[in-house]
């Protein structure tokens, strides 16, 4: 049976193999059109690239036109325990760290292919072990920030609002007998 972090595996690999193909535009790195709270300015452009790789806009948007990155500063800033925190600034240190190691550059300031395959060392890392490895984090954060944004419930997935439209005051003959459940 598929569990949740299994298919958010899946994801990230799917993404990584994809991305030499439409990741190279999803990624470019931008100016940030919103201001962080929680995360410094360069934190905030690493989350900004990362989320779009992991959910980059194809037929829908993306994380960043899905406001993903907000998203994630604001968690970070009103509701992430310490741990989380730290785990995630801890994880943004660490993909710059391995960026200069391995191509003397900036994650941020990477190519899509580079990033993406740093992204992938990181996804088969926690597939030996997830304690304390930011990565799973991030994912779920993305993840989760992307399908409870509208564009991510309303375009990527099928919406169905329930329970349906509020109609109040109507009169006891038009609803006839009330309803239960057992």
């Amino acid at each position: 049976m598929l569990n949740r972090r299994d298919a958010l595996r899946g994801l990230a690999l799917t993404v990584g193999a994809a991305a030499t193909g439409w990741a190279g535009t999803a990624a470019a790195t931008t100016a940030l059109s919103w201001t962080p709270t929680a995360l410094t300015p360069e934190q905030a452009q690493i989350l900004d690239v990362v989320a779009e790789l992991i959910i980059p806009a194809t037929d829908t948007p993306g994380a960043r036109a899905a406001g993903v990155p907000q998203f994630i500063d604001r968690a970070i800033a009103n509701y992430c325990e310490k741990w989380q925190v730290d785990q995630l600034v801890g994880g943004f240190a660490r993909m710059d760290a391995d960026a200069k190691a391995a191509h003397g550059k900036l994650f941020v300031a990477l190519a899509p292919e580079q990033q993406v395959a740093i992204l992938n060392v990181y996804d088969r890392e926690t597939a030996v072990s997830t304690s304390g490895h930011f990565f799973p984090l991030l994912e779920d954060f993305v993840t989760v920030g992307y399908f409870t944004s509208e564009p991510g419930a309303t375009l990527a997935l099928k919406y169905d609002p329930v329970p349906g439209a509020y109609n109040g005051c109507v009169p006891l003959a038009e609803i006839g007998r009330g309803w239960a459940t057992r």
